[in-house]
């Protein structure tokens, strides 16, 4: 995953003196989140494939008995 930005402090010369120090070097803007790019990226491929592998197989009284319910959870909370 991509790495994050540091969170700036709320006080003005807190946030000031973090912006020099990040423009002179003496702090990373970025921080590492833990998680390897590659994983993540093999993890998105085989979800972007299982959707459309499920829906190929799927009858369509199944895909609208899921739709309908998926319907009825989204009207659910609504009041």
């Amino acid at each position: 995953m991509a790495d994050k930005r540091l969170k700036r402090p709320r006080d003005v010369s807190q946030r000031a003196k973090m912006i020099v120090d990040i423009a002179t070097g003496e702090v990373e803007d970025r921080e590492d989140d833990g998680i390897d790019p590659k994983v993540s990226a093999r993890g998105r491929k085989g979800g972007l494939v299982g959707g459309k592998a499920r829906a190929t197989q799927l009858t369509p009284e199944e895909r609208s008995k899921i739709a309908k319910k998926a319907a009825q959870a989204r009207w659910a909370h609504k009041k």
